[in-house]
């Protein structure tokens, strides 16, 4: 007791390191990793001290060049693996050369994405197995296939989601419907793998434009409805992903908004 007659509280020291740890000897499968925001992550993750398995699907060349950039920074530090997450069997493959990489997985980061327009009425079944496929049903079975290596190792998920999983996007129906399963499969399995696995997500808003045809007036009408006035930067996704796997121990079945406030727009 204090001497005013109050509980004191005691703040462990380890509280005030959180900041200074790495991810020394952690190991992170990060798909889609070779390009755009899969990269920008891997490379922040391996940076802070994790080894990687870097999945791709068909970007193999861009694969082997952030490959050969790592491990010229760290030798041995990272490896390749390819897999169609529309596959249940290169999923659960995927997960075993993951774990055989270095004998355990700590981190699965589901960044792997389709994303382009399908008006309402046009919709074909091929467009939707392929945009709920890889948005939601390959993260979904890797994440089953990789709980059981997770949960001794007090591993975490981080799940790339999106603003538009709770504002739709007009022309984007499938994409917007998958991204809100992301939502919910990011909460749902939080409760489901806890105590021993965290489950995150984090919706981006305007970081890298859409590899679309795109005017620049609408990427401008998009800058100007976003209370930062400017686009995001992909280490900005890459520092939240850094934060939510290192920092946030107490966090769970949470999806961080990064979007410099577009979300209060649409």
């Amino acid at each position: 007791m204090s001497p005013a007659g109050r509980n004191t509280l005691e703040i462990p020291n380890t509280m005030t390191q959180t900041h200074s740890q790495t991810l020394d000897g952690k190991v992170a499968l990060v798909t889609g990793a070779a390009r755009r925001l899969g990269e920008a992550i891997a490379r922040m993750l391996h940076g802070h001290g994790a080894n990687l398995i870097v999945h791709y699907n068909t970007s193999v060349g861009d694969a082997q060049r952030l490959q050969q950039a790592l491990n010229q920074q760290r030798p041995d530090s990272t490896v390749l693996a390819q897999a169609d997450l529309h596959d249940p069997r290169a999923v659960a493959a995927l997960v075993d050369k993951a774990v055989s990489a270095w004998g355990h997985l700590d981190v699965l980061v589901n960044n792997a994405s389709t994303f382009y327009p399908t008006p309402f009425g046009t919709v074909t079944e091929a467009q939707w197995d392929d945009l709920l496929g890889s948005n939601l049903k390959g993260p979904f079975f890797l994440c089953q296939a990789a709980a059981p290596h997770l949960s001794p190792r007090r591993g975490c998920v981080v799940n790339m989601v999106d603003v538009y999983a709770e504002s739709p996007l007009a022309f984007f129906p499938a994409y917007s419907i998958a991204k809100a399963g992301m939502h919910m499969l990011t909460r749902s399995l939080a409760k489901e793998l806890g105590p021993h696995v965290r489950v995150n997500g984090i919706a981006p808003g305007t970081i890298l434009w859409p590899e679309l045809p795109q005017d620049e007036e609408e990427r401008q009408h998009l800058i100007a409805h976003t209370v930062l006035q400017r686009r995001g930067e992909p280490h900005e996704i890459a520092a939240a992903a850094l934060y939510l796997i290192r920092d946030a121990t107490y966090t769970t079945g949470h999806v961080l908004t990064v979007d410099g406030g577009r979300h209060l727009y649409i």
